[in-house]
């Protein structure tokens, strides 16, 4: 069987809060999830995303994202079409994200739903470690993706994190 969902971090582990999804995806390590769950690491190329070939029923993305509000906070994008426009223009690791789905479709992929659990960033420059605000979001975003892989509704994760507005 196929994984059916796919959990994936993007960033940087060498700039700071940009390692975000990284800490989700160790700190994912110890949390109950079912065996249909594929855990990546992308790094800082949002172009891995074309793995999603192989397709997924829901495709969860971890990731540093600035968008003006506090260090920490999370919010949840469901990247449907409106979606997809405003983690674009957040996406600071290289080809847009709604370039790699564009493509992935073009492809014949399937990513499934795609849904991005982004976190506020206080620095991104060089240093290995998150900022406290950010460290202290990872248990939040762990409890999410667990939330959301058992079937939880993205609808009460976006009202507990925040909506982000297409761009």
């Amino acid at each position: 069987m196929r994984p059916r969902v796919l959990v994936a971090a993007i960033g940087n582990v060498f700039l700071g809060d940009d390692g975000f999804g990284l800490e989700v995806l160790t700190a994912l390590a110890g949390a109950d999830l079912p065996n249909w769950v594929q855990i990546a690491d992308y790094g800082i190329s949002g172009t891995h995303l074309a793995d999603l070939l192989g397709g997924y029923d829901t495709t969860i993305l971890l990731d540093a994202t600035p968008h003006g509000r506090a260090p920490g906070s999370l919010s949840l994008i469901d990247a449907g079409p409106e979606g997809l426009s405003a983690s674009a223009a957040a996406d600071a690791h290289g080809l847009p994200r709604d370039a790699v789905f564009r493509l992935l479709r073009l492809l014949g992929g399937d990513a499934g739903r795609v849904l991005i659990i982004c976190c506020e960033p206080a620095r991104t420059t060089g240093g290995v470690g998150l900022s406290p605000g950010v460290a202290a979001a990872v248990p939040v975003a762990v409890a999410a993706v667990t939330e959301l892989v058992w079937g939880g509704a993205a609808d009460a994760t976006q009202a507990r994190f925040g909506r982000l507005a297409p761009a």
